[in-house]
């Protein structure tokens, strides 16, 4: 189910992804998504990268690289989500029944507007992001006072509130 008002149909809206890799040539892999996605969208607002502990994932993980990018766009949700898992795809993204196991290009869709969507296929906001160090943290780089739908205080509050483990560290690139 996909909520939004007519009025709102066909205009540009502010869409963002949380991109990962903790496998292969990490910082390339992001390079490589963010390419893809300025290729699909254009300008992109692009956080910096920060090198993260894995989060729900199996004992003995590597870390992640992390960055979030900002678009604008009117492509509708689900054909924006097509494109996220086909861009996975082709950086080596091979899906398993193992939760949380290791990935050369995660790319979760945070937002879009403030659409609501809940499907089989896309859930819209992002049902954790709020409680996720490794997506604020990065957000807070894009726009600090940025309000994420469903919620009531800014990134940067939300942050705040975080306890600060897992670690998520600037990366030197």
């Amino acid at each position: 189910m996909c909520s939004a008002s007519q009025t709102d149909a066909g205009a540009p809206r502010r869409v963002a992804f949380s991109l990962g890799s903790n496998c292969g040539d990490r910082l390339k892999i992001l390079e490589q998504a963010c390419d893809s996605l300025c290729a699909l969208f254009g300008d992109l607002r692009l956080s910096q990268v920060y090198e993260t502990e894995p989060v729900d994932c199996p004992p003995g993980s590597p870390p992640f690289l992390n960055a979030c990018v900002e678009v604008f766009t009117a492509m509708p949700p689900e054909e924006i989500m097509a494109h996220c898992l086909r861009i996975e795809s082709e950086l080596g993204r091979k899906r398993s029944k193992v939760r949380g196991e290791a990935r050369t290009c995660d790319i979760d869709f945070l937002y879009c507007g403030e659409l609501h969507v809940n499907s089989p296929a896309l859930i819209l906001p992002h049902p954790r992001a709020h409680l996720r160090r490794f997506v604020l943290q990065p957000l807070c780089d894009i726009d600090p006072s940025l309000v994420l739908p469903g919620q009531t205080e800014t990134v940067a509050q939300l942050l705040d509130r975080l306890p600060d483990e897992p670690q998520v560290r600037p990366f030197n690139i």
